[in-house]
């Protein structure tokens, strides 16, 4: 009995030890999922806040969206073999979207991906604790924060803040005011037009920044690296851009 009873024990082992190895290897990707959810709050003011701890985000300003209305589109795929059901929430209150994700148990696997449409003469901040974050179409201030994940930001002309805990920031944009952190990670900045004030700063990464041909007051620092400034230098300008990294090189040029 007890030579049985040890064999089955092994066998059972090994036989979870090959299913997590089958499921983790198989992973779980959001846009397998080809019948999204979608829904629409009411937006009451001219701000909106989007909180989400564990998805890959894409917000977008839009005319064709209704004024005083958020789209959301959702597209998720999870599977857990021991414990709870995996499931996805979204609420709305105050202005606020929360977004959130259970996956929790013995070989969670678990991706949801989020598209949020907003009418134009919205300004967005954006909390995120796991995920990417893409950005488009805004002419009111921008702001976006990630824990976990890379930042891309484009065709916006207002005032922009990105961060990210720990991925690459990328923004090609015509705003004035640009400021992009990220404490591990490139930041790459392509300016439309001459800007008031741009900063770049970066933990462990290369900086790069590209702007309009224009004369600039201009401030680099790399711990380690190079720095290349190319653009026409004025400590005087109004035009000022600032350029720091910890570990890696840094370029400030004219655009082509």
């Amino acid at each position: 009995m007890t030579r049985t009873a040890s064999v089955r024990a092994v066998a059972a082992a090994a036989g979870a030890v090959v299913l997590a190895g089958a499921l983790s290897a198989c992973g779980a990707s959001a846009d397998d999922d080809k019948h999204p959810d979608h829904r629409a709050f009411a937006l009451r003011g001219h701000t909106l806040t989007v909180d989400s701890d564990d998805s890959a985000l894409e917000i977008v300003a839009s005319s064709a969206v209704r004024t005083g209305t958020v789209d959301v589109t959702r597209w998720f795929q999870g599977s857990v073999a021991v414990g709870g059901a995996p499931r996805v929430t979204w609420s709305f209150a105050n202005d606020r979207l929360v977004l959130r994700m259970k996956c929790s148990g013995l070989v969670a696997d678990c991706s949801a991906r989020h598209r949020i449409e907003v009418p134009r003469g919205v300004a967005v901040t954006v909390e995120d604790g796991d995920g990417s974050v893409r950005a488009q179409g805004f002419r009111d201030p921008l702001d976006i924060r990630t824990d976990d994940g890379s930042v891309r930001v484009g065709d916006c002309t207002g005032a922009l803040t990105l961060r990210s805990g720990d991925g690459s920031v990328r923004a090609d944009v015509s705003s004035r005011t640009v400021r992009a952190t990220t404490s591990d990670g490139s930041i790459r900045l392509r300016l439309g037009v001459v800007p008031d004030r741009v900063e770049a700063r970066s933990g462990d990464g290369s900086v790069g920044v590209v702007l309009p041909r224009s004369s600039y007051k201009v401030t680099t620092g790399s711990g380690d690296g190079s720095v290349h400034v190319s653009v026409p230098r004025d400590d005087s300008s109004r035009h000022v851009v600032t350029a720091h990294t910890g570990d890696g090189g840094i370029t400030v040029e004219t655009a082509n």
